[in-house]
């Protein structure tokens, strides 16, 4: 009896303990997404500071990987691989359409349609591992009209997310208006200092200096991060009540120099 009794109060104790593990977030994306190595300081992406704006505990898994789209992260098992990953109540973000809207490059190209197609199975197999799928539309570039007012580059491809999310009743963080409307009040100059455009000479992994508007620095990518866990914190997801409501590693004004959550 006190076996039994005692098998008993080991199972309650493993079931309270999965509870008051707080639910996890994994994340599938591009390199606007992904985690750097201190290598490549400054470049940075969102998914590598969003664990700054959690509560202590949190987990995220970031499996999101420079160059690829839906198409390719499909065809190269990573999909199948942050599947395997998946536990019952996870958060999956997913912002592709970078590398989809690439004609150039077949191995990426996904149009609309392919595109929608391969939302809807990360969609349906989340879900069908008791996961809550994400849609994060594709972060702003930093590229201006004439009139001063921030492009939508991926513009169908975030209108099929939208479309997605309303059809399917899945929560979607609209990262691409809420960046858009950041760095336009910011204006193009204003917004040069959250990208890649570095001096020569300015840092060890980038001696020639760097022109980049589509990629992140340190200050670029926290602030991305800190957009998402605003609109995240909003959401009908586990994850959502793990947001901080101040996330002042987030909301730097200066570089901290580092990866570092402080």
């Amino acid at each position: 009896m006190r076996i039994f009794l005692g098998a008993l109060a080991l199972i309650a104790g493993t079931a309270q303990a999965q509870e008051a593990a707080p639910p996890r977030i994994l994340v599938a994306g591009d390199s606007t997404v992904q985690t750097y190595d201190v290598v490549h300081y400054p470049q940075a992406g969102w998914g590598q500071f969003l664990a700054c704006g959690l509560k202590p505990g949190a987990v995220v898994i970031n499996r999101a990987i420079g160059g690829r789209s839906t198409k390719s992260f499909i065809a190269e098992g990573r999909w199948d691989r942050l599947m395997a990953e998946i536990k019952p109540g996870d958060t999956v973000l997913i912002q592709f359409g970078h590398n989809d809207a690439t004609k150039a490059k077949p191995e990426r190209f996904a149009d609309p349609a392919l595109f929608r197609d391969n939302l809807l199975r990360f969609i349906w197999q989340s879900r069908g591992a008791g996961a809550n799928p994400v849609l994060v539309t594709p972060v702003a570039r930093r590229n201006f009209d004439e009139a001063g007012k921030s492009k939508a580059d991926f513009a169908e491809y975030s209108a099929v997310m939208r479309e997605l999310a309303a059809s399917t009743n899945t929560p979607l963080i609209d990262l691409e208006g809420a960046s858009r409307n950041m760095i336009d009040r910011m204006g193009p100059e204003g917004a040069r200092k959250f990208y890649m455009n570095l001096a020569v000479g300015a840092y060890p992994a980038f001696p020639q200096g760097q022109h980049d508007d589509t990629h992140f620095n340190e200050l670029g990518a926290r602030a991305m991060a800190n957009l998402v866990a605003e609109q995240l914190s909003g959401l009908s997801v586990p994850a959502a009540a793990q947001v901080m409501a101040q996330r002042p590693d987030l909301e730097r004004k200066t570089a901290l120099g580092n990866y570092a959550c402080h």
